[in-house]
């Protein structure tokens, strides 16, 4: 009887072994899902196409546009203004008794496309544009380090001819800007761009003066805190100035973007007194070296006219 004893009292260790392995199985099993299933996970989230988003608060840099895009069915009414120069003094007090103002309407038609209409008190002037997103930044399924746009625009002076004796033209009136938008938002502070720029003038000051301008310009924006950021912005004349009838200078701008709610608001100051490309790439006169500094702003309010789907 003795074996029959040893076999019942091996029974329970046998029975311990066998759960407990049971167990381990089990727990193995489960980590192993697990991690296929995070696997499974990651490769979705690979494949989905992530578009970079906000490298710019506004469409504007500062006076020349961003890469940014009004969503589709999205108005933007802007209002800016730029006052004299500083260096007018206090009777002038420091260039605030003058001021040029332009209002816009732009509107956001796809998630590649949008356009605007404005007029501006300098040269009383009435502009459209349209811009077009040809490449978006973006990770995941498709890696994009840079977005590309297509700006191009018209404008129409209707400020009286100061010769009127002259053969005075209506296409007089007319010029034309083009620009290649090449920008990337390197981190959640920091945004740059590139801005190759064709400014055509109908009419010019003198014989001497080129009808086609060519500039580079080049902006950036750095996230101060969660709704204020440092701009900066600068376009560089190609063309010989030596022959033209004034003394033209690089416009170069400084500021900030401060956001509240629906409302961007952008401090300025720079040398140019235009807000158009042909206004501040071809016309600027001032000079930061001599105090010719123009205190200005931008307010961009938007409206939702239309829901529009989340971007894919």
């Amino acid at each position: 009887m003795t074996p029959r004893k040893n076999e019942l009292s091996n029974k329970p260790i046998i029975m311990k072994h066998l759960s407990a392995s049971i167990i381990l199985l089990l727990f193995v099993t489960n980590i192993s899902a697990q991690e296929n299933l995070l696997n499974m996970l990651n490769q979705d989230t690979v494949k989905q196409l992530i578009y970079t988003t906000a490298a710019f608060k506004s469409t504007r840099v500062m006076n020349g546009h961003s890469i940014k895009m009004m969503p589709p069915g999205q108005l933007d009414l802007r209002i800016s203004h730029r006052f004299g120069p500083v260096n007018y003094g206090l009777y002038q007090f420091f260039g605030l008794d003058q001021s040029v103002t332009h209002f816009s309407l732009e509107y956001g038609i796809l998630n590649w496309l949008m356009v605007g209409a404005g007029r501006g008190t300098f040269e009383k002037t009435y502009d459209g544009f349209v811009k077009l997103a040809v490449l978006r930044q973006s990770t995941g399924a498709r890696v994009m380090p840079v977005s590309v746009l297509l700006f191009s625009s018209a404008a129409i002076a209707s400020v009286r001819f100061s010769d009127q004796d002259r053969n005075n033209l209506f296409s007089s009136r007319l010029s034309y800007a083009g620009q290649v938008l090449v920008g990337r938002k390197f981190s959640e502070s920091l945004s740059l761009q590139l801005a190759p720029t064709f400014v055509h003038r109908n009419l010019v000051p003198s014989p001497n003066d080129p009808n086609d301008l060519y500039s580079i310009g080049a902006g950036g924006r750095f996230k101060l805190t969660k709704h204020i950021c440092f701009n900066a912005e600068y376009y560089y004349l190609v063309n010989s100035r030596s022959q033209m009838s004034q003394k033209i200078y690089n416009p170069l701008s400084l500021g900030f973007d401060i956001e509240t709610g629906g409302h961007v608001f952008q401090l300025i100051f720079t040398n140019s007194y235009g807000m158009i490309e042909k206004s501040f790439i071809g016309e600027t006169t001032g000079r930061w070296a001599k105090g010719d500094i123009h205190f200005g702003f931008n307010i961009s309010r938007v409206f939702t006219l239309k829901r529009s789907p989340p971007t894919p």
